[in-house]
């Protein structure tokens, strides 16, 4: 009896065990290629939780899974102003912030303009921050132009002129139609935070006119082809365009790329750490979220990626050549004519997604 006993009660304690060790599992989902290398190893050995990490590239397809409900994941990374629609739809959970004593690391102000989407900062953690600009290949933008090509300018892609001698060494655009738009609405010199329907027509034939010299719209593809020298320009990401740089120097295939915010101005976002409010181990996702604000854990982030981060205690440890880039961490000039995205409601939803899809198809 005794024996029997005991062999219950180590069934339990292994059945318990195994319980808890299921517990310990995070499932992450983050934009691809935006993570160091070992950040998720240090995780797991900090904790001994299991990181189940996933990916995706574009806004939309995180939303589909948010509004869907019953995703799986514990941690998300919406783009704020997608964040705040889906506040409004009581997607994430608020944030116990007695739970994250790193939060006294982040920059005061980038919080507070962080708020705008999310207000008090809520429900949301700036993880990364950028810009959306425009990467070249050096050598061979000057071959196709000349030494006059303008450099600092959405005229480089968005004049016809260019886009045509452009497109046989390849220009490609971000599959975003609620960054592309207005990107081309700004450069038609309308107001990019327009929600008109005027406007985004307007925006709409900007893009129509160089649309015959887009080699393809996607959102990450192009880091790897500018790096290889497959495309000669794209409207992308800061960071993307900078990990595309890096990689074309690790490779030392002579491909030399520059990012630059066009005189016009450009987006500013903020990519945001954040919580279902059906996460099944919240109390995990705010572990991994104050782990991610560790000081030296953003500054590895950062250095990895080349994104600015809105951690103030991991400045000291950003390298020099990161945190001294303006394409990175813009100049002050420069944030003047940054502007933020709207938040767009079902109405105009359907008129964006109307419009891009003539556009990506060219008809």
């Amino acid at each position: 009896m005794k024996t029997t006993a005991l062999c219950l009660v180590s069934a339990l304690a292994l059945t318990a065990g195994q319980a808890a060790a299921q517990d310990k599992v995070l499932n992450v989902y983050n934009w691809s290629d935006y993570i160091a290398e070992d950040t998720i190893a240090k995780f797991e050995a900090a904790t001994g939780a299991k990181v189940n990490y996933d990916v995706y590239d574009s806004n939309e397809t995180l939303e589909a899974k948010m509004l869907a409900g019953n995703s799986g994941y514990d941690v998300v990374v919406p783009t704020s102003d997608f964040l705040r629609r889906q506040v409004g739809a009581g997607v994430y959970m608020e944030l116990d912030k007695s739970k994250l004593p790193n939060l006294a690391n982040m920059d005061a102000q980038l919080m507070k303009n962080a708020a705008v989407y999310d207000e008090g900062n809520a429900h949301s953690v700036v993880y990364m921050w950028g810009t959306t600009g425009i990467g070249y290949n050096v050598e061979k933008v000057k071959e196709a132009l000349g030494e006059d090509a303008p450099l600092n300018s959405w005229a480089l892609v968005l004049d016809p002129a260019n886009a045509e001698k452009l497109a046989s060494c390849g220009i490609s655009m971000l599959d975003a139609p609620t960054e592309i738009l207005p990107i081309a609405m700004n450069y038609a010199g309308l107001d990019p935070r327009s929600t008109e329907r005027e406007d985004f027509e307007k925006g709409a034939e900007t893009l129509m006119a160089v649309r015959p010299y887009v080699r393809y719209f996607h959102s990450s593809q192009y880091i790897n082809d500018l790096a290889n020298g497959d495309v000669c320009v794209s409207i992308g990401w800061s960071g993307d365009v900078f990990q595309a740089q890096a990689r074309a120097a690790e490779a030392e295939n002579g491909v030399e790329i520059k990012y630059v915010i066009p005189d016009e101005g450009a987006l500013q976002w903020f990519d945001m750490l954040a919580i279902p409010k059906d996460a099944p181990h919240p109390d995990l996702a705010l572990e991994f979220i104050n782990f991610i604000m560790d000081a030296q854990i953003t500054a590895d982030i950062t250095n990895y990626v080349w994104y600015a981060n809105a951690n103030a205690a991991s400045m000291p440890m950003v390298d020099e050549e990161i945190k001294s880039d303006p394409g990175i961490f813009p100049t002050e000039a420069a944030k003047e004519r940054l502007w933020g995205a709207p938040v767009y409601d079902s109405k105009v939803d359907r008129v964006v997604n109307r419009l891009w899809t003539k556009i990506k198809t060219g008809e």
